[in-house]
């Protein structure tokens, strides 16, 4: 096919997909449902977000304690901003989905993929899960201490996908 039709048949099927998502039916052209994607072990983020506040207090103590005319409301306003930054990161919960052959998780502000070839072996420890990988980057650590995962639901189901993709399993 040439290049403008396949861009119309893409034009008209992204059309076409969102009419049929409005009706509620599935789309078209899509090889995957989201439902059928992998399970998915979401966590909760606390130590930071207790780290922020507990600073907000104390630059809002400072602030009190030196209240000088011109400085008070730049520090109220950064002692918001912590606030509010605390917040955010406590709302956005930590994930790890595990589909057929890759996991996925959020870091760094990006969703992080690493395929089955990718992992050298997974480590299954009392309160966390480790995933070593084998080039870029460092290994994926999912703690239950630091942010509160079903590290026992989530060791099981990793030891399933490591049987499948023939990738070693440790257990201390």
């Amino acid at each position: 096919m040439s290049r403008s039709w396949e861009r119309k048949v893409s034009k008209n099927m992204s059309q076409l997909n969102k009419q049929r998502k409005k009706q509620g039916q599935s789309m078209l052209g899509t090889t995957t449902t989201g439902a059928s994607d992998g399970d998915v072990f979401k966590g909760r983020k606390f130590v930071l977000p207790i780290v922020l506040v507990a600073l907000a207090v104390l630059y809002g103590l400072l602030g009190i304690a030196t209240a000088e005319a011109g400085n008070t409301v730049l520090n109220w306003i950064g002692v918001s901003l912590y606030l509010l930054l605390a917040l955010m990161i406590f709302l956005r919960k930590p994930f790890l989905k595990v589909g057929r052959s890759t996991l996925s998780t959020f870091k760094f502000n990006r969703e992080r993929k690493l395929s089955a070839s990718e992992i050298s072996k997974i480590k299954i420890l009392q309160g966390s899960v480790v995933i070593e990988n084998k080039a870029r980057g460092g290994n994926w650590v999912f703690s239950r201490l630091i942010n509160r995962y079903d590290t026992k639901a989530m060791g099981e189901r990793l030891e399933e996908f490591a049987k499948v993709n023939n990738i070693p399993v440790e257990h201390e």
